[in-house]
């Protein structure tokens, strides 16, 4: 077992243990490593080239130079019911009523939750010198590949070399 892959366990700790609106969690992580992060990097160029969106070129190849991934979700997050509106609706809305590349709508303050539950996952990283950057673009291509069960995904890719892989892009 690698010490980034040990990173990665930690992040996923500090993911989990996150505060979130009520106490109610609907966070779910997996680490993503081997040839599965191969495999991922490429369906990230493939999906990029495929649906004529930028960059996924520049993230999938990120992938492939990194250790190992971790995947942050959300799965099955019912709305806090405070029919406070930041979705747009002004009643809390029926969750995953469509399918894009994530499922939804999404009740904005879970969606705080998966942000403050990542920005501590990266936290974490960071206090143990593991580089590594929030990918939006690892999450589309991660739950088309069932390589976890959420609603909304995204990825942190870990590397520890002389020069963080992910700050000359």
């Amino acid at each position: 077992m690698s010490q980034l892959h040990t990173i990665a366990e930690l992040m996923a700790l500090s993911a989990r243990t996150a505060p979130k609106g009520r106490g109610e969690d609907f966070i779910v992580t997996e680490i993503v490593e081997g040839d599965d992060l191969a495999v991922l990097g490429r369906t990230m160029i493939e999906f990029g080239e495929r649906s004529g969106k930028a960059l996924f070129d520049r993230d999938g190849k990120n992938v492939m130079g990194s250790a190992v991934v971790l995947l942050i979700g959300m799965k099955d997050a019912s709305p806090l019911g405070l029919n406070c509106g930041a979705c747009g609706a002004e009643k809390c809305v029926a969750i995953n009523t469509y399918q894009g590349e994530f499922s939804g709508p999404q009740c904005c303050l879970r969606m705080l939750d998966l942000g403050i539950a990542t920005g501590s996952a990266v936290k974490t990283a960071s206090l143990l010198n593991a580089d590594n950057r929030i990918m939006y673009r690892i999450g589309p291509v991660a739950k088309e590949m069932g390589l976890i069960d959420a609603d909304v995904v995204i990825g942190i890719p870990l590397s520890a070399t002389g020069k963080s892989i992910y700050f000359d892009r």
